[in-house]
């Protein structure tokens, strides 16, 4: 397919060319992969200012995505690529193999600067979703920072630059400039930005931001980061997002209330219990969309409130897809059970064709979990029209990523995203705690947003 590129990515690509390191806070659905190629092809053979090439991506994007869209575009298709997946002997031929690119999954970044050490051949690096990389304490994330000393480029990409806040940019911004923009390191960070909030002896829970901190780190990091966000270049159909209460009443009602006061319910077999505030919001979590683990990890059936809700919007479509997202195992067999038409997106080879299946209409009811789901699959090329969070989770990365599966350039009819929110559960407090962190990213997005002249077809 001949390459036209948008301005948007035509400017993404020269902000790669003329910058050593930069991080890409592009939006889902804005082809950041391929404006990134582009890059990263003429740095190999127009320019002569790379050698060696490594990707840094999600499994499932490493597997297949990149791969993809070299055969996918003409002018990369010269592009060799090795991806340095599976066992440790096939990871060592593939970073033998005669190539351009080669790619790695993130879990095994540090098995990878374990084999190199100070001999480290990558003189470019791409990594694709550097949020990935936000945890400090990460063994990836320490691995990578050996090594960076090593690295000429480094291109971070991702649309969730600070999925849970501003903390959040400390280790990313890191891998870029090597601690120049928001220090050297993290307890440098809290001190200039935060200040410290709840904590036990001289355990610091949280931090809060200081005055103004939101706008001095923007203008910290505004030379190494664009921020583009889709509504701004593409033309959408629009993304509708409904909220379905789910009643929950009788026995189901009264076991919701019990755990939640007591920390504890009964049962002959086995008990169910939340020793901590953490396993109690996931178990009303579970509950609230139908069943819950005990302490054997057998299931202990509350309702079926959501399965009956799921029923009537997949009646209500007529025929078309539907994608649905879980987050809990019980759920994903239950609705199995409730709903035998649906599948599961495999992996590997046979998770392609499910991919091409969906996108050809054949699955009527796809059933995903969004940490599988979440980067670098396009379904949006079905005649999908409804998105369904059975169960409510509490990852805004994980949420964006996941919708932006269907809601992205290539869609050609409008999605609904639904919500089966179970009433007065922790399902409520899971939604507006995603609604907080949104309005957090929104402001950062636009702190740092790219002012390129826009320019419509």
């Amino acid at each position: 397919m001949r390459y036209k590129p948008h301005p948007y990515q035509a400017y993404a690509t020269q902000r790669i060319l003329d910058t050593l390191f930069i991080g890409l806070f592009l939006e889902m659905g804005l082809g950041k992969t391929v404006s990134t190629l582009t890059a990263v092809d003429r740095l190999l053979n127009d320019y002569f200012d790379a050698d060696r090439v490594l990707v840094i991506a999600p499994l499932r994007v490493a597997e297949d995505t990149w791969a993809r869209e070299i055969d996918k575009w003409d002018h990369l298709g010269h592009l060799r690529i090795s991806k340095v997946l599976g066992s440790a002997d096939q990871r060592r031929r593939a970073l033998k193999a005669e190539a351009d690119l080669w790619v790695v999954n993130r879990e095994n970044v540090e098995w990878l600067v374990g084999e190199y050490g100070s001999k480290w051949p990558f003189d470019t690096v791409v990594i694709d979703e550097l949020s990935s990389f936000k945890n400090h304490q990460s063994k990836r994330f320490k691995a990578l920072r050996r090594v960076r000393p090593l690295i000429k480029r480094l291109v971070g990409l991702t649309g969730t630059p600070a999925p849970n806040g501003l903390m959040d940019l400390w280790a990313p911004v890191y891998l870029l400039d090597q601690g120049e923009r928001l220090g050297k390191t993290i307890t440098g960070f809290r001190d200039r930005y935060f200040l410290p909030g709840e904590r036990s002896g001289h355990v610091v829970y949280n931090w809060k931001q200081k005055q103004e901190a939101e706008s001095r780190i923007y203008e910290a990091i505004g030379d190494i980061a664009v921020s583009m966000k889709a509504e701004d270049w593409l033309e959408l159909p629009e993304r509708i997002d409904r909220a379905v209460p789910v009643r929950l009443t009788g026995k189901a009602a009264e076991l919701y209330k019990k755990l939640e006061k007591e920390l504890l319910i009964e049962y002959a077999d086995a008990d169910v219990v939340a020793q901590t505030a953490a396993v109690l919001s996931n178990k009303l979590l579970q509950m609230a969309s139908g069943a819950v683990y005990d302490d054997d990890r057998g299931v202990k059936l509350i309702h079926d409130a959501k399965l009956d809700a799921l029923e009537d919007i997949i009646e209500a479509a007529n025929g078309k897809p539907i994608m649905v997202f879980y987050n809990f195992q019980h759920s994903l067999s239950r609705i199995q059970v409730r709903f035998p038409q649906a599948r599961v997106l495999r992996k590997g080879t046979e998770g392609t064709e499910d991919i091409a299946a969906w996108n050809n209409d054949e699955i009527p009811l796809l059933l995903l979990h969004p940490k599988s789901a979440g980067h670098g699959l396009n379904l949006q090329e079905s005649s999908c029209r409804t998105v369904v969070w059975f169960d409510q989770i509490w990852s805004l990365e994980e949420d964006q990523q996941a919708n932006a599966r269907v809601h992205r350039q290539g869609v050609r009819h409008n999605i609904v995203v639904i919500r089966l929110v179970a009433e007065g559960t922790m399902d409520e407090e899971a939604v507006e705690a995603l609604e907080r962190k949104a309005a957090g990213q929104e402001a950062l997005m636009q702190a740092v947003k790219a002012r390129i002249e826009r320019v419509r077809g």
